[in-house]
């Protein structure tokens, strides 16, 4: 008997700390401190917050975006910061579309996904593409790296010409032209004009791809790593919360 209760008293003393454990997490995941608001740390930043808007690949503002401005972990942001001040003496600023992302965003772009029917922006985002192709080619995923809070989606912004720096392709373009590799190598820059990744045979031109290698040196010479799939998509190498995916929306932080 009292061998019955003493494994009976493990059992519950196992059960209480597996809750503990996931209380601990949930705090974790809602705990915004170690995060900053993105202009603060680097205030030449411009904001353009596709997910707070309606010009996305949903069409909709994305849940969880309360208000348009960007966060990132203290960590990121510092070495954003140096980013900035590395393509300044360029003639360039940095252009935000996205940084922190909740998960309750990534669950939005999951059920956008899943509802097939619904292309109202298929024209601007994916035109080569079936939506039901979007899963397995891992364009929608049920967990981001931005939900850590060190990644940042950006582009180049031309301080002589007061437009966009041109990268020959927009943002959350789902397709082989948004690869760094389209069309040229990206560790030796080499230019190649090869564009028979491209269903549709499009090609960018030699200007374009530099520019695009442009922004990817400045953000790997400060800590940065690109992604192979998307030339404006870049994870701070020692992120913070490599295994967090944080809860808490987007919108302006508490000084």
């Amino acid at each position: 008997m009292r061998k019955f209760i003493s494994c009976l008293a493990v059992s519950f003393a196992f059960v209480a700390l597996l809750m503990l454990a996931a209380c601990g997490n949930k705090q974790a995941e809602e705990d915004s401190s170690q995060f900053v608001t993105l202009t603060d740390a680097v205030p030449d930043a411009i904001l353009e917050i596709r997910y707070f808007g309606t010009y996305n690949f949903v069409g909709a503002r994305i849940d969880g975006y309360l208000e348009p401005t960007a966060l990132l972990t203290k960590a990121a942001a510092d070495s954003l910061r140096a980013v900035s001040d590395d393509i300044a003496r360029l003639g360039y600023r940095l252009k935000i579309y996205d940084a922190y992302r909740p998960q309750c965003a990534v669950d939005h772009f999951v059920r956008w996904a899943e509802e097939l029917p619904d292309t109202l922006m298929k024209p601007y985002f994916y035109p080569d593409l079936d939506k039901s192709v979007l899963f397995d080619r891992e364009y929608i995923c049920a967990k981001s790296g931005h939900t850590r809070g060190s990644t940042v989606d950006l582009t180049l912004f031309d301080m002589t010409t007061e437009k966009e720096l041109d990268m020959g392709g927009t943002f959350d373009w789902f397709g082989p032209e948004s690869h760094p590799d389209f069309c040229g190598n990206p560790e030796t820059f080499e230019y190649t004009g090869d564009g028979s990744m491209s269903p549709a045979d499009r090609t960018i031109t030699e200007e374009q791809f530099f520019n695009r290698m442009i922004l990817r040196e400045a953000m790997m010479r400060h800590g940065f790593k690109p992604f192979d799939t998307e030339w404006w998509h870049f994870t701070l190498k020692d992120e913070p919360f490599p295994d967090t995916y944080f809860t808490f929306p987007v919108r302006q932080l508490a000084d």
